[in-house]
């Protein structure tokens, strides 16, 4: 954005390629997301605008739609959102959940204060012990107690009881959802447009900045002057990297209180399927999802079965992994696995304070924080492109 503008850009990548958490390779004849599986859409015209005039829609892209299921404990597999699709369950799984509903509508919609009691009061308690609380619990690794409401904002659906009951009756799956479609490369996965985006900028690969020093009005990064930096890594790091006549060592103390956790990726060869994701909050295994990569687009495979992205919130060896897998349904037999230490980043109730304060202690000296790590936030890739678009547009980078 900022080289269209006429702007002198270095980019700085730790790494010996770009593409951070959306990288791509190819094992065994078969695409690899190393860490998820990471389609495009969004719900902002701007993003829209701007990511298109970049790429050849018609000939790079095709347009998927999304069939995402629950795998329940029992192997029934329910549509998602789950709520939507209560004609799908087991009878007894389905009255017990009809029940919960009519009992909210009654007593009203209930405030909560944390993830859990959201849960809780708006599905009620036969939806939350099902999928909601094991499937989140799969992922986060902690208390849903401990996960404060402010970071779902516009993360969750929150249907009232009558539109759950309206979307059952009509039969309604999750069009209204912004990546209920999605555009997907037709070769090279979400490498590609990382790969595209990159072309004619100067890129400095295995580029480990140790230090950022203020010093005259200019950040010496690397030996270069430099009017601003924008940063995208990880917020943890800043306190021991920025020097100068900046200096963050107060912040020091509170940004170790920020939490993370990794994920440990398997590219399988699995069953024949329709879905595009698959989430499981069964207690057999500790899986919480299977993203099927392979049903993306049409060369992402050349097996008899298809291949997908089997997730774990933890790091695993290959013989832990292989004896998760023979638990898990659809039968995914191994092919590569890689661990990714920071995936998710994880809020509690003094994260935004200290990102605030790491952002008005930066600012002024011409220095922003940009990304899912740097701020802190579930950014996937159209949010991380609409939060470099409102950056981009600030008072302060005209």
């Amino acid at each position: 954005m900022l080289s269209e503008r006429g702007c002198d850009v270095v980019v700085f990548e730790k790494a010996s390629r770009v593409g951070g958490l959306v990288k791509c390779e190819v094992v065994d004849g078969v695409l690899y997301h190393r860490v998820g599986g990471h389609v495009f859409n969004s719900r902002r015209a701007d993003v829209l605008e701007w990511f298109w005039k970049h790429f050849d829609r018609e000939r790079d892209f095709h347009k998927a739609i999304r069939h995402a299921v629950v795998s329940l404990a029992d192997g029934t597999n329910v549509d998602y959102p789950i709520e939507n699709h209560l004609y799908q369950m087991p009878a007894d799984m389905r009255h017990a959940v009809i029940a919960d509903l009519m009992e909210i509508q009654r007593g009203g919609y209930k405030e909560s204060s944390n993830f859990d009691e959201f849960l809780r009061h708006r599905f009620g308690m036969t939806l939350y012990n099902e999928y909601f609380a094991p499937y989140n619990r799969k992922i986060w690794g902690r208390s849903l107690t401990d996960v404060p409401l402010a970071w779902l904002e516009g993360k969750l659906p929150m249907p009232t009881v009558p539109e759950i009951m309206e979307a059952n009756i009509s039969r309604e799956g999750e069009m209204k959802m912004v990546h209920s479609s999605f555009w997907y490369p037709l070769h090279g996965g979400s490498q590609f447009p990382v790969d595209v985006l990159a072309e004619g900028l100067d890129v400095r690969c295995n580029a480990e900045v140790a230090c950022m020093e203020r010093r005259g009005g200019k950040w010496l990064v690397e030996g270069e002057a430099f009017d601003r930096v924008i940063y995208t890594g990880n917020a943890r790091r800043l306190p021991e990297t920025v020097c100068g006549e900046c200096n963050l060592s107060s912040h020091a103390e509170a940004v170790k209180q920020l939490e993370y956790h990794g994920t440990t990726s398997v590219l399988c060869a699995i069953d024949k399927n329709p879905y595009s994701w698959i989430y499981m909050p069964g207690n057999a295994h500790e899986s919480h999802r299977i993203i099927c990569t392979g049903n993306f687009s049409p060369y992402n495979d050349n097996r008899e079965r298809s291949t997908a992205t089997v997730e774990f919130s933890r790091k695993m060896s290959r013989d832990e992994i292989e004896q998760q897998l023979a638990r898990i349904p659809f039968h995914p037999a191994y092919i590569a696995h890689h661990w990714e230490e920071c995936t998710y980043p994880v809020q509690t109730g003094s994260t935004k304070g200290i990102i605030d304060g790491l952002k008005a202690a930066l600012r002024p000296h011409g220095f922003h924080l940009l990304g899912r790590f740097a701020e802190w936030q579930y950014y996937n890739q159209d949010a991380a492109i609409g939060a470099a678009l409102d950056l981009f547009n600030s008072p302060e980078m005209q």
